[in-house]
């Protein structure tokens, strides 16, 4: 069976179709693309429906009938390690009378059961046993709707359309070498936090894309160099001694790389394909090893085989709903997904060497703090934006040069609006 194409509904008033036609580049969006339900559910058909959508990494299935669930808006799937111990992915929906089939994040299963009437599917979908059927019964037809579904690196994505963007084999391609030195596929799941923010998932993407408001985030920024997304250009004088730390940390950093062999150069290509991305190494401040108060590794055993935690962070970040930071010692990975127009889920996951051992190589509150901290910190920020732009007096203003990234972010996404409202065939 192949995967089979969303059933997301046509939409888009002609209210809509003016302002995503009227669009001022270099400027943020108008106030009803963060509050309208009708930009919500083009948001759902446009975006999360045929785009590929990071919702998991592989260390939460390492084993065959290890599975997890996931809500992608109305859409409700469930990831399992086939027999073969291959990925797969399906709807979450029995093919009986239409029942949830599991509930929950994670657990291990022989079959999978729905616990209504008690259909019974093998983990690669198909169908094992229907209870009380007539004897002509064909279990052939009534196999688990499958869903696109790819391991990058060790990152789990899922594509809901029938035909998945034809271009993110070649992104995957350009960034499995920044990854897979890392060893994420073979890494643990140390700890997973999931947060409600009250703020439409755009506005989530777009505070994570620029560090104009980083004087917000003190304990990001004791490693993190508040000079991202500034230039020698338009860099404020009050950065200029971070940005001199930042290239001497560089060229040490830069000197590790090449004797590692590891990639570092940046790709940036945001906004001019349709698996928009942005992928680069960097350095850290202070011990320059991890996302600590000191900068030292949060975690003694290092992923895959490196020899070294003094490494910085490598950075990537997919269109459209996510972003990651994978360093010598541990990794961490954010998912955006949407819950209403001004809610949303952010999902972050830390990762850590597979014989890590909670209280003797790592302790979970000093590998969490930072992030716990920025999290609830942009938050807090994400809510008072989706308050202002909910109100009348809010007009689009315009973007500093050092919020290149959040201009990228909104042409690419209009441009995803467009293809849809312009699509020539009907969306089933």
């Amino acid at each position: 069976m192949t995967p089979q194409e969303a059933t997301a509904p046509r939409t888009g008033s002609t209210r809509t179709a003016e302002a995503v036609a009227r669009r001022a580049a270099g400027h943020s969006l108008e106030g009803p693309f963060y509050t309208d339900p009708d930009f919500y559910d083009l948001d759902l058909a446009a975006v999360f429906a045929r785009q590929w959508i990071f919702v998991a990494v592989d260390a939460e299935l390492p084993e065959p009938g290890d599975r997890t669930t996931v809500d992608i808006g109305p859409y409700a799937l469930l990831l399992v390690r086939d027999d073969q111990g291959d990925l797969r992915a399906f709807h979450n929906v029995c093919r009986h009378r239409g029942a949830r089939l599991l509930d929950g994040d994670g657990g291990t299963t022989g079959n999978l059961v729905c616990g209504y009437h008690k259909w019974t599917y093998r983990t690669d979908g198909s169908l094992l046993h229907a209870p009380s059927q007539p004897d002509d019964f064909d279990r052939g037809r009534y196999g688990l709707k499958p869903v696109h579904v790819r391991s990058v690196g060790g990152l789990v994505f899922v594509c809901l359309a029938a035909q998945p963007p034809a271009d993110f084999p070649e992104v995957a391609a350009r960034i499995e070498p920044y990854l897979l030195p890392h060893g994420l596929r073979r890494a643990k799941v140390a700890a997973r936090t999931d947060l409600v923010e009250e703020g439409n998932w755009k506005l989530v993407m777009e505070n994570n894309r620029e560090c104009y408001h980083c004087d917000g985030h003190p304990e990001l920024l004791r490693t993190f160099f508040p000079t991202y997304g500034y230039t020698e250009e338009n860099l404020p004088a009050r950065l200029r001694p971070a940005h001199e730390r930042r290239l001497r940390a560089e060229a040490e950093v830069h000197a590790t790389y090449e004797r590692l062999g590891l990639p570092y150069e940046l790709i940036e290509e945001l906004d001019d394909r349709v698996t928009g991305f942005r992928i680069q190494r960097a350095a850290l401040d202070l011990a320059g090893e991890s996302f600590t108060p000191d900068g030292r590794a949060a975690c003694r055993r290092l992923l895959g085989d490196l020899p070294t935690p003094r490494l910085g962070h490598l950075a990537l970040h997919l269109q459209p709903n996510s972003w990651f930071h994978v360093l010598g010692d541990h990794a961490i990975t954010f998912s955006v997904l949407p819950l209403a127009p001004d809610r949303t889920l952010l999902r972050t996951t830390w990762l850590v060497h597979p014989q890590a051992e909670e209280g003797v190589d790592y302790d979970p509150g000093t590998l969490m703090s930072v992030w716990t901290a920025t999290n609830a910190q942009d938050a807090r920020l994400v809510a008072r934006a989706q308050r202002g732009v909910a109100g009348p007096a809010y007009e689009p203003g315009p973007y500093a040069p050092s919020e290149y990234q959040v201009e990228a972010f909104c042409s690419w996404y209009i441009a995803r609006l467009r293809s849809e409202l312009h699509r020539e065939e009907p969306h089933p």
